[in-house]
């Protein structure tokens, strides 16, 4: 198996800035959890599909051998710099660029000094692999792909690690529902803003846990409408890609708030 460990987390900067937050704080512990479940399943290498990185015409790849630098986040300025050091895995991105030709996507590789990298994959690098121990494999959220499309993008991660012989850590990093407090909050008592919403996250998260693919496949649209989930779910459309459209079930390492919106930390286990 190529796919040695999936995970589903949150891309808010907010667990990594402010974990002495309580509600924040157990996200961030959540997130160092998954860190060490995913080190303990020994990739070659993390893939990463933000929401945050936006594109609007190619499919764009991080092809730059080590990204690094200082990032402020454009909606949570006022807590601080984000920094990330990472290390790509030019060879699998060239393949899965070479590749994505096959399945009518047309990609393109991004090499250049100071790209600014988004807060969602900074995130997910630093709780995951705190060390920068992995090579990593991020690639963007094209606006105009659908559900269909994302989800082959990490088909396409998947073939080619098989191809070239890598072991890997597929990670969908996105929010689920969407809804933010318009107004100025005590932060220590941040919950879901919307009622309707925490019940749509919750019921996602038990047929995660329950590995209830049929209906997974049933609700998501109408989920991803009705709790406005961040990007429409296709972080979770690009695991399904890369664990080959299957998992046997799911642990919901931690649920909570994030400014009103949900997020989930969720560790998929692999047939």
């Amino acid at each position: 198996m190529s796919v040695v460990s999936a995970f589903l987390i949150p891309g808010s900067p907010l667990p990594y800035v402010q974990r002495d937050n309580p509600p924040w704080g157990a996200m961030a512990e959540a997130m160092e959890k998954a860190g060490r479940a995913l080190a303990a399943s020994q990739p070659d290498v993390i893939a990463i599909y933000s929401t945050q990185w936006i594109a609007v015409l190619d499919q764009l790849w991080q092809v730059r051998p080590n990204p690094s630098g200082l990032h402020v986040d454009e909606n949570w300025h006022e807590y601080g710099e984000l920094p990330f050091n990472m290390r790509t895995d030019t060879e699998l991105a060239a393949a899965a660029i070479a590749a994505t030709d096959s399945y009518g996507i047309r990609s393109k590789g991004v090499d250049y000094d100071s790209f600014p990298v988004d807060t969602g994959t900074i995130v997910a690098s630093n709780f995951l692999d705190p060390e920068h121990k992995f090579k990593s494999v991020v690639t963007a959220n094209n606006l105009y792909h659908d559900w269909a499309i994302t989800e082959n993008l990490g088909r396409v991660v998947r073939e080619q690690a098989e191809q070239l012989g890598r072991k890997v850590a597929i990670v969908g990093v996105g929010g689920l529902s969407g809804s933010f407090f318009r107004q100025v909050i005590d932060i220590a008592t941040d919950h879901i803003a919307n009622v309707t919403e925490d019940d749509w996250n919750k019921r996602i998260l038990a047929m995660m846990e329950q590995g209830d693919l049929a209906a997974l496949a049933k609700a998501c649209p109408d989920y991803a409408m009705q709790a406005r989930v961040e990007m429409g779910f296709k972080h979770f459309a690009f695991i399904l890609g890369g664990v080959g459209g299957n998992f046997v079930d799911a642990t919901v390492h931690h649920y909570g708030p994030l400014y009103g919106t949900g997020g989930a930390v969720v560790e998929f286990r692999l047939a």
